[in-house]
């Protein structure tokens, strides 16, 4: 697993001891499998949760992994967005991203392509031509973000997030290292630039080592195993590979505030855990969700559609219809 790593955590700014109240996991599910776009494997890592203890997230997919021979590496067609944001990380392989407003770039191990979709874009996402012809390991997740009602419409916005650019920490002890993608952790902000307030993080955890992260009062917070077994909460409830672990506390919504103010993962002791961490502010507001638009009701649902037939979502550019 290539993403950005170090030889040793301990030379690392390093994320305070936390002695305060921990949340508890209220429920481990473990991902259905599927596939996406051209017909690459995923694990659709949210499916099993209900939206109520997501808010603002939509869905999660593990991409991979998968080591492609010659010929067999895909990606997706042209297609549109509305209402949300899309975040692409690539932990192994390479993506191109081609998008109707002219961004785009190649994200390889440890990147981030972050798309504001806003009020509609046309993208895709494929590997190069060379590494279809060669093949490879593919491997990385896409996050999809809802955006509040009154965002929903704003313009469009690509951000490139490279693995340099990635915030590096350590455990309190130096026993599992911390790729801090987007929000805060302990005094430190990632480089993503978010319009719903969250925090997105990528841990590795060594065979047997604790992390405790810091987690604010007013988001919710999820654990998805991408490898490895262990543990999670203090209570180290049983927690590995294609699960996803979800923590009691939802934000300061009436009926669901939270008593923790931690979250503790834990690897086994034979077992590395590498780790997604995600948690973000609920926005509370009613979703109507088909296909590739988020909006807030069905009307709003039908005029994307209209808009895109219209081709006021944009148009592909002529070099690559």
């Amino acid at each position: 697993m290539p993403a950005v790593t170090v030889e040793n955590p301990l030379t690392l700014p390093r994320i305070p001891a936390h002695t305060g109240p921990q949340r508890k996991v209220m429920a481990v599910e473990t991902a259905p499998t599927g596939f996406e776009g051209e017909g690459f494997p995923v694990r659709k890592a949210l499916a099993a949760i209900k939206p109520q203890y997501l808010d603002p997230f939509v869905m999660m997919d593990q991409m991979g992994e998968v080591d492609y021979a010659a010929g067999e590496p895909k990606g997706t067609p042209w297609h549109p967005h509305r209402g949300f944001e899309t975040v692409t990380y690539m932990i192994d392989g390479v993506m191109d991203h081609l998008d109707s407003n002219g961004g785009g770039g190649t994200i390889t191990n440890g990147d981030t392509q972050w798309m504001t979709a806003g009020a509609g874009i046309l993208h895709k996402e494929a590997p190069p031509e060379w590494l279809v012809q060669k093949g490879g390991l593919f491997h990385g997740i896409q996050l999809w973000v809802n955006l509040p009602g009154s965002k929903k419409m704003i313009a469009p916005r690509y951000q490139d997030i490279g693995s340099s650019s990635v915030v590096l920490l350590s455990s309190d002890d130096g026993g599992a290292l911390v790729r801090l993608i987007a929000g805060d952790l302990g005094g430190h902000a990632g480089p993503g630039s978010t319009q719903t307030p969250i925090t997105l993080l990528h841990a590795s955890i060594s065979p047997g080592a604790r992390l405790t992260l810091p987690w604010r009062r007013d988001f919710n917070a999820l654990a998805y195993a991408l490898s490895g077994n262990g543990g999670a909460g203090a209570e180290k409830t049983a927690f590995g590979s294609g699960q996803l672990a979800v923590f009691d506390g939802f934000g300061n919504r009436p009926g669901l505030a939270t008593s923790g103010e931690a979250i503790t993962l834990t690897a086994a002791p034979r077992s590395a855990l590498e780790v997604i961490v995600l948690g973000g502010e609920p926005i509370g507001e009613p979703v109507a969700h088909y296909g590739p638009f988020v909006m807030n009701t069905r009307a709003e649902l039908v005029q994307a559609f209209e808009d895109y037939q219209a081709g006021k979502l944009g148009v592909i550019p002529a070099e690559h219809a």
